[in-house]
């Protein structure tokens, strides 16, 4: 397995994207809305990784993009995680947590403070992985803020 750094706008990335938004569809009715551009992405302001298989296949997706203090309340420091995703045929070998590992360390060394993220209720393999890595529950934010089935998670990076 081989974890690299890309562009949002990498194909492989919009293939999995692509990917995300179906699981999305099929859980939720609709995809996510959240507006996203590739420059969002960009160190170090933000970073994307895909984990490739030994055959260069695309199995794992996930990145994030700073964020401060707004009206949607974000908090000064914050890195949003984004587009968390695996490939059905892959899950159960801890590919989400490796990602997720790696941004956190990258996101603490671009300086940011607090790593926040917004799954929801259909998702509870995410709230579990994300609850077994220390994450807790905190005031909502972003575009689903005022959305029931919204969830919302902070950790700590200092």
């Amino acid at each position: 397995m081989e974890i690299r750094s890309v562009a949002y706008d990498h194909p492989d990335a919009v293939k999995l994207n692509d990917q995300v938004q179906l699981e999305y569809a099929e859980r939720y009715g609709d995809g996510d809305m959240t507006p996203l551009d590739p420059a969002m992405f960009a160190p170090p302001r933000g970073l994307y990784l895909i984990a490739y298989d030994d055959a260069g296949f695309p199995m794992a997706t996930g990145g994030w993009r700073a964020q401060d203090a707004s009206e949607e309340n974000y908090a000064d420091g914050d890195a949003e995680l984004k587009r968390m995703y695996v490939v059905p045929e892959a899950r159960g070998r801890a590919l989400a947590r490796r990602i997720l590992a790696l941004l956190e360390n990258d996101a603490r060394a671009a300086g940011r403070t607090r790593m926040v993220l917004e799954t929801g209720t259909e998702q509870p393999e995410a709230i579990a992985l994300y609850l077994s890595s220390g994450y807790l529950p905190t005031e909502k934010f972003g575009l689903y803020r005022h959305t029931d089935e919204s969830r919302c998670f902070a950790k700590s990076l200092s």
